[in-house]
C-alpha cells in the first residue's frame, strides 16, 4: 500500500511538473517582448538597476528605436494604451541612463533625481509612432484621451513617488488585469496614499490632482453615499481607495471625519544600484 501511494504521488508530481513546463507564457505583443525581458532582468519591486542597464543597453536601445516607426492609429484601444504606457516607461529609463549617474544642482529636487535633468519631461523628445513627443505630451495628449485613469498609476516617472514600475511590459491581452494591479497598489504605498488615522488625515499623491479630470470622470460617481458632500476629486479618490483599504482603515474612512491633503511628490530616483 505504501509503495502504491508513493507511486501515485510521484506520478502526480511528474504530471504537475509537465503541465507547468507546458503552460504557455503570458501573451506579450511581439513588439514589446524585448522590453518585457529587459524589465524582468533590471527591475525589482519597482526599483531599477540603472547602472547595469546602462552598461548593457544595446538591446534596450534597439527596442526604443523600434517604437519610432510603428503605426498605431488602427490598433484597438487596449493595444494603443499598452503601447503608450510601455513607450513612456521606456523613454523614462532612457532619459535616466543617458545621464546616469545624474548630476545636478537644482535645490528644489533631490540629488540624482530625474528632475535634475533639465527638461526631462517638458522638452526632451522621443520618436514614437512616427512623431517626436515629450513625456508630458505622451501622458497628456495620448494616454489621457484613451480614458483609463489607472494608466496614470502605471507610469514609473523614474521616481519613488510614481507608479511602481513592474518587471513586465504592458500588453493588450492582459491590460485590464495589469492596470487593476497598478490601482490596487495605491493602498500599499505611502508615496501614493497614506491613511493617517491618529491625525484624521488622508494624504494622497499629487498625481491625482495632476490628472484630476481623468479620475473624476472614471471614479467620482462610484464613491459610497457617505462621501457625497466631498469634492468630485475627493469622491474619486475614495471610490478608488476605500474598497481596497484594510479593515481598520476602511472603517475609519467610512466615518468620513478626515481631512484630505496632497503631500509632496517624492522625486528621489527609483534606483536599486546603491541600495542595501
Amino acid at each position: 500500500m505504501t509503495r502504491m501511494l508513493l507511486a501515485v504521488v510521484l506520478a502526480c508530481a511528474v504530471a504537475s511538473g509537465l503541465r507547468a513546463q507546458d503552460a504557455p507564457a503570458p501573451a506579450v505583443d511581439p513588439l514589446h517582448r524585448p522590453f518585457d525581458a529587459i524589465l524582468d532582468i533590471y527591475v525589482r519591486d519597482g526599483l531599477v538597476y540603472y547602472n547595469a542597464l546602462k552598461l548593457e543597453r544595446a538591446r534596450f536601445d534597439r527596442y526604443v528605436a523600434s517604437l519610432g516607426s510603428v503605426d498605431v492609429s488602427a490598433w484597438p484601444r487596449e493595444r494603443q494604451l499598452a503601447f503608450w504606457i510601455n513607450a513612456y516607461n521606456a523613454f523614462v529609463l532612457n532619459t535616466v541612463i543617458d545621464r546616469y549617474p545624474i548630476q545636478g544642482r537644482a535645490a528644489s529636487y533631490p540629488p540624482g533625481s530625474i528632475r535634475q535633468i533639465s527638461g526631462a519631461f517638458e522638452r526632451r523628445t522621443f520618436r514614437a509612432a512616427g512623431r517626436a513627443l515629450t513625456l508630458d505630451q505622451i501622458e497628456k495628449d495620448l494616454i489621457a484621451p484613451l480614458g483609463d485613469a489607472r494608466a496614470v498609476l502605471a507610469l514609473g516617472r523614474g521616481a519613488l513617488g510614481g507608479g511602481r514600475l513592474h518587471s513586465e511590459a504592458y500588453t493588450a491581452e492582459r491590460l485590464d488585469a495589469q492596470l487593476d494591479q497598478a490601482a490596487r497598489e495605491v493602498v500599499d504605498r505611502r508615496e501614493l496614499v497614506h491613511v493617517d488615522i491618529p491625525n484624521a488625515v488622508v494624504s494622497v499623491s499629487p498625481i491625482f490632482s495632476w490628472r484630476e479630470p481623468m479620475f473624476i470622470e472614471q471614479y467620482a460617481d462610484k464613491a459610497a453615499p457617505v462621501f457625497a458632500s466631498r469634492s468630485p476629486l475627493e469622491r474619486a479618490v475614495m471610490a478608488l481607495v476605500s474598497p481596497l483599504a484594510v479593515r481598520s482603515e476602511a472603517d475609519f474612512l467610512e466615518q468620513n471625519n478626515f481631512r484630505m491633503a496632497f503631500h509632496d511628490f517624492d522625486w528621489r530616483l527609483n534606483d536599486l544600484t546603491n541600495r542595501r
